[in-house]
């Protein structure tokens, strides 16, 4: 097998892991925030593992790095507690397409630190994810835990793109199991305080679900995906990522039997329409 064609695979199987991993929102008994803890510990340990075997450096650089490092943990512990916490509230489908505007989100944001303004097709692809998520909303009413589910993903999605932006102008410098390692440290650090079930009272079910979450849908996608980088150019890797929320759905589907109505997947794939034509721009204007 050629190394392109087996980082392909490897690409792959990444994307379906990490939209596999919304389904632990509701096998899991537990809440968001304490899900997000203990599958970032376990995630943690993991990765820290692996990179001491590999004889990889963990150590940053620089003394500011862990400054950066401290904002990104922050950054990605509210991002996944709201990703649960969406998923909990709206069901699969409706949490990870809500949460799936964040690359037209990143378009807006991008500018901000770059001092320019939005071009024309960025604002016409905002429409079509607004509409989008207008279709996901049964009703205006946020009493209703699907409308606030959508709202919570829109907001992991805030924050997965200040994350990415973070990364990518402060610590790119840095191979994907290094970085993961740090955030999966802080956030678990961060929101320890906040645990509602403490580790000994939780069942020996969702013990095993939580390590299945943190090891083999968390450090083992992230790996994949670092690994896949070696023979795949970042548009390649862009572009099959928008395959998240298919990968995610037809899973929901088939494991926890979520049906998706019509309006949502009309809804999600203007949603997902939108994300995949931003990520082609930015990565065909990145080759230029």
């Amino acid at each position: 097998m050629q190394p392109q064609q087996q980082s392909l695979i490897y690409l792959h199987i990444a994307v379906l892991l990490f939209g596999g991993t919304a389904l632990f929102a509701k096998l899991i008994g537990l809440n968001a925030l304490d899900i997000t803890v203990y599958r970032t510990a376990i995630a943690g340990m993991a990765i820290l593992a692996m990179l001491y075997f590999q004889k990889k450096q963990i150590k940053l650089n620089k003394p500011k790095d862990y400054l950066i490092a401290l904002f990104l943990g922050v950054a990605v512990g509210i991002h996944w507690v709201t990703y649960f916490a969406g998923m909990q509230m709206a069901g699969i489908t409706i949490g990870m397409l809500a949460f799936f505007s964040y690359p037209v989100m990143t378009v807006f944001l991008e500018p901000l630190f770059n001092k320019s303004r939005p071009k024309a097709k960025d604002i016409i692809s905002a429409v079509v994810v607004v509409l989008g998520i207008y279709l996901l909303v049964p009703n205006a009413n946020l009493g209703d835990d699907v409308t606030l589910g959508i709202m919570t993903g829109v907001i992991s999605a805030l924050f997965f793109s200040i994350r990415n932006i973070t990364h990518k102008r402060y610590f790119s410098q840095y191979g994907g199991p290094q970085t993961m390692f740090y955030q999966t440290l802080v956030a678990s650090i961060m929101l320890c305080a906040f645990i509602e079930v403490p580790v000994y009272e939780v069942s020996d079910h969702d013990l095993i679900l939580i390590a299945i979450a943190g090891i083999i849908f968390t450090a083992t996608p992230h790996s994949l995906f670092a690994a896949s980088l070696k023979h795949l150019s970042a548009a390649t890797a862009g572009l099959i990522s928008c395959l998240q929320p298919l990968y995610g759905t037809i899973l929901a589907i088939v494991v926890i039997h979520e049906r998706p109505t019509v309006m949502t997947l009309v809804g999600g794939a203007l949603i997902v329409s939108a994300a995949c034509f931003e990520t082609w721009s930015i990565t065909k204007k990145a080759r230029k």
